[in-house]
């Protein structure tokens, strides 16, 4: 019921800059934490970053200073900054939601591919 959908992922030259967002839809009430992770190639996922509805945010180490995400209350949407990519930034980046209709539930996108060139 409840759909996450992803867009932004390109490839870029490392010093360059994307920004990915992220749309939910469907049976939602309300959203609480929402965030993006992302998958290397031959790597775990790993958290990147995540934002709760009132507006805190977390980042992994490696992307502070860097990455910046924001969301959208009204639009139940959330968006990933990322200036200064490395190819260590290469992956797919899934975006995530903490959807509560009768209960609180996980929820990821399909992923899209981040590529980061030297």
């Amino acid at each position: 019921q409840v759909q996450l959908v992803e867009s932004g992922g390109d490839l870029v030259q490392a010093g360059g800059s994307l920004r990915l967002s992220c749309a939910a839809s469907g049976g939602i009430f309300s959203i609480n934490a929402m965030g993006w992770y992302r998958q290397a190639p031959g790597k775990q996922r790993e958290l990147v970053a995540t934002i709760s509805n009132a507006g805190y945010t977390n980042y992994v180490d490696s992307v502070k200073g860097r990455f910046a995400i924001s969301r959208d209350n009204a639009k139940n949407t959330v968006d990933l900054q990322m200036n200064s990519l490395t190819p260590e930034d290469t992956g797919v980046y899934y975006c995530y939601a903490e959807v509560r209709y009768v209960t609180i539930r996980p929820y990821w996108g399909q992923g899209t591919q981040v590529t980061v060139s030297s």
